[in-house]
């Protein structure tokens, strides 16, 4: 059964970092891209970052761009989402999920065909 399962969310204080993990199993990445979403209380689910098959194209969210890294090791079937210099703002739940969309990775939730079941991150001192 295809299963992607996200960690490494926590508690921060701002200015800190977190680096997220998302393990697929079930199938392989290789034929997938990748995506992160979030979603804070009270507000819909929005793009973070999202990078392509083989990892040569990323994009991300303006909101993010410059702090945060999106990566990925096929070989573990794994992506990853590194988050530097966190702000209150980036409060919420993470979520990664896989599209097989070729070409440049979507920003678009409905482009994505599997998702994990999330995991907290809260900046606060």
């Amino acid at each position: 059964q295809a299963q992607l399962v996200e960690s490494g969310g926590g508690l921060v204080q701002p200015g800190g970092s977190l680096r997220l993990s998302c393990a697929a199993s079930g199938f392989s990445l290789d034929y997938y891209a990748m995506g992160w979403f979030r979603q804070a209380p009270g507000k819909e689910r929005e793009f973070v970052a999202a990078i392509s098959r083989l990892g040569g194209n990323t994009r991300y969210a303006d909101s993010v761009k410059g702090r945060f890294t999106i990566s990925r090791d096929n070989t573990k079937n794994t992506a990853y989402l590194q988050m530097n210099s966190l702000k209150p703002e980036d409060t919420a739940v993470y979520y990664c999920a896989a599209s097989q969309t070729s070409g440049l990775p979507s920003s678009t939730a409905g482009s994505y065909d599997y998702w994990g079941q999330g995991t907290q991150v809260t900046v606060s001192s």
